[in-house]
């Protein structure tokens, strides 16, 4: 395993004590990177390294990347799937660390510490300049409520704030639970006195508060992101402050980082910290650890824990799958070799005890030995997503009841 990324010394030890062989090499450039790779069966990173289509390409061998922490945006997950590698990362070892961070920045940014800090220490008492705002009995609108979010939530909630989320996959049972209001975005913007960003940087989130959600906000409205950088328009958040219809901003996370200059920094309403969400000893810990695991389980085993491309294997499932997979892949092997013509659908039936079991490991395999015979470079990571790019429908049946037979595929 190559670790190319700051890691905590723990993870290197986890990996070795499993029997990994382990090389750390910190700041390479991507053709760097791929000029080393081509040996190694995993690589472990952060947010620095880039692992682009070009690295992945020079990585013969590789097995699975390893992202210590939340965010993949630095690694190109439909890349790696095509190229059979496993991409896991660490959804739960930073959460509570991101989500303290949040109040952090809602609470300076509330009481405008940054600025009062430095106005006092350039030997200036200046009381009423710094009227804050108290945030007991104000509305937070969370757009996100996943791992960090619910935590923002409920601390929050501490604080005697009423917390309204905008999150599509937010169960109303969920929300319920957790004490919060499950709303459309536009209401969000509409009622909202804090907005706190939660949700991940994809194509359908990039840049949701852009100007024209800026403009439906209410007037002081202030607005914080310890997510990712790309999910505001920060030109329009500039002009919307300096308009006075944003009353300020807390930002962790930018567009483009490291940033070295911003419009925003000359403005007193900004509050900004260099990415230090997931910064703290335990968490820097607790993920390098979680990753270091999961890739010498995945190595060694075949377990398969926090993968964003393939499904979940726990150490426990693994030994007890491992035969049914053997036949599965078999089975769509001698399947795929009959197949002549057009390969449209294909209906898998699990009955008996293996319909008892984690079985998309099983149809990930199936479908890898029934693309083979058809395609190149098909494995049981890109199997699926390859059936869906040709438009095979593939449909799983479960029956648990079964004569003659005490397990049945």
């Amino acid at each position: 395993v190559l670790i190319s990324d700051s890691l905590s010394p723990a993870a290197v030890a986890v990996l070795e004590e499993r029997g990994v062989n382990v090389d750390v090499r910190i700041g390479l450039s991507e053709s760097e990177l791929a000029g080393l790779i081509g040996p190694y069966d995993g690589l472990a990173v952060r947010s620095a390294t880039k692992v682009t289509a070009q690295v992945l390409d020079a990585a013969q061998n590789l097995k699975v990347v390893g992202r210590a922490g939340i965010g993949v945006d630095n690694i190109d997950v439909a890349a790696a799937t095509q190229r059979g590698v496993v991409v896991m990362n660490t959804p739960f070892g930073n959460s509570v660390t991101t989500a303290e961070h949040a109040i952090a920045m809602i609470l300076a940014l509330a009481r405008q510490l940054p600025a009062a800090d430095r106005s006092t220490r350039a030997g200036r008492w200046e009381k009423s300049r710094f009227m804050g705002t108290e945030l007991a009995g104000k509305v937070l609108g969370l757009i996100g409520c996943g791992n960090i979010g619910s935590i923002v939530a409920e601390r929050s909630q501490g604080l005697r704030m009423r917390v309204i989320a905008y999150d599509p996959y937010l169960a109303p049972e969920r929300a319920r639970d957790l004490g919060v209001e499950k709303v459309e975005l536009d209401q969000l913007l509409a009622r909202a006195d804090v907005i706190s960003l939660h949700t991940p940087l994809n194509e359908s989130t990039r840049n949701i508060l852009d100007a024209k959600a800026l403009a439906k906000t209410r007037k002081g409205v202030r607005i914080v992101n310890c997510a990712r950088g790309g999910l505001l328009d920060e030109r329009a958040l500039e002009e919307a402050i300096r308009s006075g219809h944003v009353a300020g901003a807390a930002l962790d996370v930018f567009e483009q980082e490291p940033v070295r200059d911003s419009p925003l920094f000359g403005l007193d309403e900004v509050v900004v910290t260099p990415h230090l969400g997931a910064s703290t000893a335990e968490a820097q810990e607790k993920v390098a650890v979680h990753i270091a695991e999961q890739m010498a389980d995945y190595l060694s085993t075949g377990a398969v824990v926090n993968a964003l491309n393939m499904p979940s294997v726990s150490a426990e499932e693994a030994p007890r799958l491992r035969p049914y997979m053997k036949l599965a892949n078999q089975l769509g092997s001698f399947a795929g070799q009959l197949t002549e013509t057009g390969l449209r659908s294909a209906t898998i039936t699990y009955a008996g005890q293996v319909a008892t079991l984690n079985t998309r490991p099983l149809t990930a395999a199936l479908l890898q030995g029934l693309l083979a015979p058809l395609l190149e470079s098909v494995n049981m990571v890109n199997a699926p997503s390859v059936a869906r790019e040709r438009n095979i429908a593939v449909t799983t049946i479960h029956q648990e009841s079964i004569e003659d037979y005490q397990t049945l595929i």
